[in-house]
């Protein structure tokens, strides 16, 4: 069975009252004992709430990954 990727859904306000979903993937190395994620998909229009955007992103993680998850 192939390997479980490391994928991070977070929700950001870059203007109030506007907010998006990111998509974020853990990287393969650490940084002072951090483990750094990067974007990979974000959202592109803006959602009038957190939970509307954070539900639209659990969404985009359904229809990239499918019914198995995120898997390599």
């Amino acid at each position: 069975m192939s390997q479980l990727r490391n994928i991070a859904l977070t929700v950001q306000e870059l203007e109030e009252g506007e907010f998006y979903w990111v998509l974020m993937e853990a990287a393969d190395y650490m940084m002072d004992e951090a483990l750094p994620y990067l974007p990979i998909e974000s959202a592109v229009d803006p959602h009038s709430s957190y939970a509307n955007a954070l539900v639209a992103g659990v969404a985009a993680i359904r229809k990239m990954f499918g019914k198995d998850g995120p898997r390599s």
